[in-house]
């Protein structure tokens, strides 16, 4: 099966359901996405009792992609990008320090709380996991993803000062928590071996203000570039080049790409660098190219991840202990807040009840499955996918459903 077979499959099954989604369902497109491809999958599960042969394509198809390399080496840097593009830079300034909070201490807490409580939730199931594979858990569960919260947050009217703060956490925590599990990562195949301190600071000074610093350089000369010129299609053509040789150059040097197109993304799309750069008509182009990529990206990223249910182990205790996972991760997010939100409400005049919406609305997706993925046997790979799966689906459907309720509720009071 070929790479071009793969991807046509794909995309004409995000065509499909992303229609059905728009004709009938109206849902959130990630919302809708998913929701029918995971009811497609247990079709196809529950028609394999008769006829297998759908069911066996599926699996042969699933085991030809990489979902880990395939969304975290490519998509990312992608959507990241995208995102933040449109995202405002001056409300972004405003909230930078509790955004730096949030996406720096907020993930760490978050790490050891999760993996802490996952630790003693597994002992009393009778699962004898070691700790530091716990914390492996808590690193790749507890960063909110961009693309899942870009994609339901323009729906839910949520207040634009919270909203920059949730959209601007989970642009650069999902790069810092990358690094943190890379790092628990390495300390748990180090077998024996000693990890210095100072390794630890040197990979995270590495990959986190590299990837920014990248971004930023990045970004500066396709903004030049953009500025000498005044021809959209040129201008659409070096965006993109600044993606895909940032995205070579990062993983080249061992740096963050998804927090180096996320440098980049901003640093293009604030407004100060889009008037100097971009006449009118190159900003409507460069805006809708980066919006169709986004739409086309997410269709295919929200199949993919419906899709891994046909991937996993499905035993009793795993899907038990992951029904069990979901309060853990939200009151582990919620503790995890707030001490950021305490630091700055006075300062900043949060919204009512922040840390209640920043919660719910902090939802995991695809970059947590990558990364539960990336884990070996000896990790109890298997049975960390289910727990993470069973979290991500949760959070997508239940928590996406219902964020925007949960805002007017929150509003009205």
């Amino acid at each position: 099966m070929d790479y071009y077979f793969i991807i046509t499959a794909l995309i004409f099954l995000a065509a499909i359901f992303g229609f059905i989604n728009a004709r009938f369902l109206k849902l959130p497109t990630t919302i809708g996405l998913m929701l029918i491809t995971i009811l497609y999958t247990l079709a196809v599960l529950a028609l394999s009792y008769f006829d297998d042969t759908l069911l066996k394509a599926e699996i042969d198809l699933i085991g030809q992609i990489d979902f880990e390399k395939i969304l975290m080496d490519y998509m990312l840097s992608f959507l990241l990008f995208a995102g933040a593009l449109h995202t405002n830079f001056q409300q972004l300034k405003i909230q930078r320090w509790p955004i730096v909070a949030f996406a720096t201490l907020g993930i760490l807490v978050s790490t050891f709380l999760v993996g802490t409580a996952t630790f003693y939730l597994l002992q009393l199931l009778g699962l004898s996991v070691n700790f530091i594979y716990c914390l492996l858990f808590g690193a790749l569960i507890s960063p909110t993803d961009p693309i899942a919260v870009l994609g339901i947050l323009k729906q839910a009217n949520v207040p634009k000062k919270l909203e920059t703060k949730i959209v601007g956490e989970s642009l650069f925590n999902d790069g810092v928590g990358v690094v943190i599990f890379l790092t628990i990562y390495s300390i748990a195949s180090s077998e024996g071996a000693s990890i210095e301190p100072m390794d630890i600071v040197q990979l995270f000074v590495q990959e986190v203000f590299g990837g920014i610093a990248l971004g930023l350089a990045i970004g500066w000369i396709a903004y030049k570039l953009m500025k000498s010129i005044d021809d959209f299609s040129t201008e659409i053509i070096i965006t993109l080049a600044a993606v895909m040789a940032g995205t070579v150059a990062a993983q080249h040097f061992h740096l963050s790409a998804p927090l180096a197109m996320v440098a980049a993304g901003l640093l293009i799309g604030n407004d100060r660098m889009r008037d100097s750069a971009m006449s009118e008509i190159t900003e409507r182009y460069v805006d809708k190219f980066w919006e169709l990529i986004d739409i086309l990206l997410n269709a295919i990223l929200f199949v993919l991840i419906g899709m891994e249910m046909l991937v996993l182990t499905y035993k009793g205790d795993y899907i038990f202990a992951g029904l069990l996972a979901i309060p853990i991760v939200i009151l582990c997010r919620y503790a995890s807040l707030w001490l950021p939100i305490k630091l700055f409400e006075k300062k900043l005049a949060f919204v009512p009840k922040t840390n209640l919406i920043m919660t719910w609305g902090g939802l995991r997706g695809g970059i947590s499955i990558a990364l539960a993925l990336s884990l070996t046997d000896s990790m109890h790979r298997e049975m960390f996918l289910v727990l993470t799966y069973v979290v991500v689906v949760f959070s997508i459907l239940v928590q996406g459903l219902t964020v925007e309720k949960l805002v007017k509720w929150v509003l009205k009071k």
